[in-house]
């Protein structure tokens, strides 16, 4: 038992700072994306009339930082069980392929999105919703930087999903790694406030089974409707999306064309 508590001791430091560079990272870089590209269009796909105060902010930031470190704890666990051969994680192409590392990362995206989309509805019952989902939705209208925002319950919530997924399914260490970049990618970009999806994401478009950032504004303005993380197809399926989701999509990403004046004709009246 001491060597494995050492094991764990000894690689919860580096999981720490990876886990909460991860964070740091995705979101100061969407939050530079947004300055960049305000003025060049982005301030006219503001999902929302409120501005998200400095107070605001540093609660995201500070709850963020917080589940960083719950998921640093239950990373420095996945390292020991593989250590141990608990479970079984590819450090090289020898036992299984390229193909093998593209098929597991699919299903692990789908996997966690079923996992997601069923935990947060349910964390929205009024029972479970003060203890585990409070926290989050204290994000009414939400910056890039609540990306992390939980409360701990649903950060562990959240976290148990990697380790369930490792007993079940054997993995690549570099598909583990996409797969957690992917995830905070996606979590920052629903959670920016501004519609960065082209059209193509659009409802009744071919990407149309992919979430975006309206998607998921809507939920934080609603507080219900729209629970999954990846992709629309549970939301779609149980009834759950937001009835207004393709209208207000549709009407943000709309190309804002100046209205001309037309010049009066020769010999009209005046």
């Amino acid at each position: 038992m001491s060597d494995l508590l050492k094991t764990y001791f000894s690689a919860l430091p580096a999981l720490w700072v990876a886990d909460t560079a991860r964070y740091l990272v995705a979101a100061a870089l969407m939050a530079a994306v947004l300055a960049v590209f305000w003025r060049a269009g982005l301030a006219a796909r503001k999902l929302q009339a409120r501005h998200a105060t400095a107070r605001d902010i540093r609660r995201e930031i500070l709850a963020s930082l917080r589940s960083s470190l719950v998921f640093s704890l239950v990373a420095a666990a996945i390292f020991v069980a593989a250590q141990q051969g608990w479970i079984k994680i590819y450090w090289g192409f020898k036992q299984a392929g390229p193909l093998y590392l593209v098929l597991t990362l699919v299903l692990m995206l789908v996997a966690h999105d079923t996992w997601f989309y069923w935990t947060h509805r349910a964390m929205h019952h009024p029972r479970l919703f003060a203890v585990f989902h409070r926290v989050h939705h204290l994000s009414r209208t939400p910056t890039q930087w609540a990306a992390y925002s939980f409360s701990v319950p649903e950060a562990i919530v959240q976290a148990a999903f990697v380790p369930l997924f490792l007993v079940l399914v054997p993995m690549h260490e570099i598909a583990i790694l996409l797969f957690l970049i992917i995830q905070i990618g996606r979590n920052v970009m629903g959670h920016c406030g501004v519609e960065i999806h082209p059209t193509a994401f659009g409802p009744g478009r071919w990407l149309a089974w992919n979430t975006t950032t309206t998607h998921h504004d809507l939920h934080h303005e609603a507080g219900r409707y729209n629970y999954g993380l990846y992709f629309r197809w549970w939301d779609k399926m149980m009834g759950t999306e937001h009835p207004d989701y393709r209208r207000k999509f549709e009407a943000i990403v709309a190309p804002r064309t100046a209205v001309v004046p037309l010049a009066p004709q020769r010999g009209a009246s005046r």
